[in-house]
């Protein structure tokens, strides 16, 4: 069963989605907040699997819920996304940077919605090619002077690739074809990638892979 967290600050959008996620059989919601003040609160308690979080919200931004989610190691397991209603703007990449495991406009359609959020269960994808490749176009070829990038050189040049293969957007089943191997031995390259880039999920091993250098725009 797939626990899911609701935190917007509009009651009709949390009904529509929780209306969506209580057809389904595998996924329960066991919470909704207002604000992310409230969610952390929420999370901390009901240790959801998913948290789907707007990004604009009084008292405690998406952005910050976020970040505070991230930060705590009892949260670990909590997959962030971000539901947003401006596609991709600055605060999209931002919510990333703080830890978002992926994000959806708020008028995805149904069944891309549900898809989403089995994904953020899994931890198993960041988001599609195309959305990918725009995010990097518009934000990443500017990163923020954070310093990231160390450990690098402990990779092998198998988790490199693979880590590259991430960065573009390619799922674990595409990275295997593309690298001749079984989506599971994939799976373990990145795996041991986030480890050792202490990388908290996909999403954040895409912005290590552009801030460090190792993948650039140009050749995504």
């Amino acid at each position: 069963m797939i626990r899911v967290l609701l935190v917007d600050d509009q009651p009709l959008i949390r009904s529509g989605f929780r209306a969506l996620l209580d057809l389904e059989d595998d996924i329960e919601v066991v919470a909704e907040a207002a604000d992310g003040s409230e969610g952390l609160r929420l999370a901390r308690k009901h240790l959801p699997d998913v948290a789907l979080v707007d990004i604009r919200m009084p008292v405690v931004d998406g952005i910050e819920a976020t970040r505070r989610m991230a930060a705590d190691a009892a949260l670990a397991g909590v997959h962030v996304v971000i539901l947003t209603n401006y596609g991709l703007d600055e605060y999209v990449f931002d919510a990333l940077r703080a830890g978002a495991a992926g994000f959806l406009v708020k008028d995805v359609v149904p069944e891309d919605f549900l898809h989403a959020v089995r994904v953020a269960a899994r931890g198993d994808a960041l988001l599609a090619p195309s959305i990918t490749r725009r995010l990097i176009s518009r934000y990443v070829a500017q990163p923020a002077g954070t310093g990231v990038g160390t450990g690098l050189e402990e990779l092998t040049s198998r988790e490199r690739e693979a880590v590259v293969l991430v960065a573009r957007g390619l799922s674990n089943d595409e990275i295997a074809d593309r690298m001749v191997i079984s989506p599971l031995t994939a799976k373990t390259h990145i795996n041991r990638a986030m480890s050792k880039l202490h990388a908290r999920d996909r999403a954040q091993l895409v912005i290590l892979a552009y801030e460090s250098g190792l993948v650039t725009p140009r050749t995504s």
